[in-house]
């Protein structure tokens, strides 16, 4: 990440419960295992005899009609647990692009091609397969060519801080840096191609309480009471205008300032996200009834999850590959010295994982609930589990390798 500070730490005292807890949830593989458990939690729940119960507590709608906020239990969960996120998700980009890899251009631009790569041929893999489907039930399918574009952070993060623990630094470096690139594209296609029914004036209204927010934390100020309002206020207003709500998560995070409070900042609402935001959606969301084998057979027939997979699985690993590669013959750039191209191929495997954002895009696109949202549930919790176990035999085979030449 940053530059580290030579000055020796002082020595910790005695750790508080509340700061034993939190120091376990900002572990990476906490986060992923969370999410896992909930996935699974949701999967079991919505394919058992108690589905009706799941699909009545997601639909239970709450909050006041007045202000454009009378939304579903599932939709609190993709609208308003996920900002928090994507707020994490903004202030590690700041921090990135201020103090980390992302603010030298050279050594960014690997990482920074691969994640376009990364976006561009899983998109185009997926139009390729849809395109071919004539049938009318197929007819929108191409309002999910975004779906196979998003990598979880979280996931791909936690698999390779569980089975890449013998690997160089530099290849998480450059997955974060990846995925988080990616997040970001992510964020600007939900923000421009999944936006409808434009509100002008509530977005413009989301600027007062951004702007109040901006020179509040610009001058250090960090009273909850000040800021947690402004921000709030800021969501709703973006919700209102059309705009998906999550946007406004991404834009608190990124005016956070990086030198004194952005890391202050994760670390208070990165055990929030962990342990809640994520989680919650992911219960809400995976929650797929499958039905048998009859309904796997219409999922997988379905050329959007069809699509989906191709894009996740084969795209993401070949976009990332290959731009990184042509980046690297064309331009004076190069790959960390500790870094092979058996490495860059296993992250690009592992960014196949994309489950949080692919499943806010499937929702945006299809709608939450309808049947064809189902299928893309089922292609993309398929591609996120066989992107999961390729990128670990990859990321093994590399460690056994590194290992053996060691020990040599």
């Amino acid at each position: 990440m940053g530059a580290t500070d030579p000055t020796p730490a002082p020595s910790p005292g005695p750790l508080t419960a509340w700061q034993r807890a939190t120091h376990f949830l900002n572990r990476e593989a906490v986060g992923g295992a969370l999410l896992l458990t909930a996935t699974v939690i949701a999967l079991l729940w919505a394919n058992s005899p108690a589905a009706g119960n799941y699909a009545a507590l997601r639909d239970t709608s709450f909050g006041p009609e007045a202000l454009h906020l009378h939304l579903s239990v599932g939709a609190w969960a993709a609208d308003g647990l996920l900002a928090v996120f994507f707020f994490v998700v903004g202030l590690e980009l700041k921090h990135e692009f201020v103090l980390g890899d992302l603010r030298d251009p050279r050594r960014a631009l690997v990482p920074v091609a691969a994640a376009v790569g990364g976006v561009a041929v899983p998109a185009m893999v997926f139009l390729l397969l849809t395109s071919t489907a004539v049938s009318g039930a197929s007819g929108d399918a191409a309002r999910g060519w975004a779906i196979p574009t998003a990598t979880d952070i979280a996931f791909a993060v936690a698999v390779l801080a569980v089975l890449g623990r013998r690997l160089p630094p530099a290849l998480r470096i450059f997955l974060l840096t990846l995925a988080v690139v990616d997040d970001l594209i992510a964020m600007t296609i939900i923000a421009v191609g999944y936006t409808s029914d434009l509100a002008a004036a509530p977005l413009l209204l989301a600027l007062v309480p951004l702007a109040l927010f901006t020179v509040l934390v610009q001058r250090h100020v960090t009273r909850w009471w000040l800021l947690l309002p402004l921000a709030v206020t800021t969501w709703a207003l973006v919700h209102a205008s059309g705009v998906h709500a999550t946007v406004a998560g991404v834009l608190l995070g990124l005016v956070v300032p990086a030198r004194e409070l952005s890391e202050r900042f994760e670390r208070t609402w990165r055990p929030f996200s962990t342990a809640v935001a994520v989680p919650v959606f992911a219960l809400f969301s995976a929650g797929v009834t499958v039905g048998g084998l009859a309904g796997l057979r219409a999922s997988f027939s379905d050329p959007v999850a069809l699509g989906i997979i191709a894009g996740l699985v084969l795209g993401k690993p070949a976009g990332i590959t290959a731009a990184a590669w042509l980046t690297t013959k064309f331009t004076g750039a190069r790959l960390d010295a500790s870094l092979r191209w058996g490495d860059i191929a296993a992250a690009g495997a592992l960014a196949g994982i994309g489950f949080t954002v692919a499943l806010l895009v499937g929702e945006l696109a299809f709608g939450a609930g309808s049947v064809r949202d189902e299928h893309v549930k089922v292609g993309v919790l398929s591609a996120s589990l066989l992107a999961a176990v390729i990128g670990g035999i990859l990321l093994r085979l590399r460690a056994r390798g590194a290992s053996s030449a060691a020990q040599s």
